[in-house]
């Protein structure tokens, strides 16, 4: 386990720095309470590398090495907020685990999250620092996340953090009756938008929640 001292950080990753960081997040608009204290209470400085965390708590996303970023806070709240405004779900499954700090701000909402990682090195490395944060109620897995996590029933909410061209259907025929997927859809480089998938029953009803910019989804697992 980290230490209090670690967590809260000092200087440009203290406290008071993340509270500003909420504040500016409640000022673009995030409303959802319960997001935003999770926002506030999570050491993003803990989830990038060092010599960036004087940044962590700007609003922009940031690199974590292997060609992929940690996302832009705001973007974070705003997937969130979109997975579980009408209610909290039981189980979710995260598609790509990154550094691991979605995972940490869901697990303070979600009784279980399950997150998977196409990239060995960050899986393991979320894996180590979400265990030493104290996230019990986190599930990681190393594999290819267009094919969701087999094995383990159906998801209430299924976030996807990086961009396919359409949500893979595997992922889809995992989502459970009244559950939501949100992920961004798109050409990196090109106009992507973040959409939310609501299955009721057999039918699934696809809304666009606005414009992102998000790495590009791809297939197979690396070392």
């Amino acid at each position: 386990m980290m230490d209090e001292k670690q967590r809260r950080g000092i200087g440009m990753t203290s406290q008071r720095t993340r509270e500003r960081l909420v504040q500016r997040l409640r000022n673009e608009g995030i409303r959802n309470e319960s997001v935003l204290a999770a926002i506030g209470n999570t050491p993003r400085h803990l989830f990038v590398d060092e010599a960036l965390s004087s940044r962590a708590y700007e609003d922009t996303a940031l690199p974590i090495g292997a060609g992929q970023t940690i996302s832009q806070p705001y973007v974070v709240a705003r997937m969130t907020e979109a997975l579980v405004d009408d209610g909290i779900p039981n189980k979710v499954l995260e598609v790509g685990t990154g550094s691991g700090y979605q995972a940490a701000i869901l697990a303070q909402l979600v009784p279980e999250v399950c997150t998977v990682e196409r990239i060995r090195r960050l899986a393991d490395q979320a894996q180590r620092r979400l265990r030493q944060l104290g996230y019990r109620n986190v599930r990681v897995r190393f594999g290819d996340g267009n094919a969701g996590w087999d094995g383990d029933g159906l998801f209430d909410g299924i976030l996807v953090t990086a961009a396919p061209h359409g949500v893979p259907p595997e992922l889809l025929e995992q989502l459970a009756d009244g559950g939501r997927l949100i992920a961004p859809e798109g050409e990196q480089g090109q106009a992507q938008e973040l959409v939310c998938y609501h299955r009721q029953g057999e039918q699934t009803t696809r809304t666009c929640l606005g414009l992102v910019s998000f790495v590009p989804m791809l297939r197979g697992t690396a070392g």
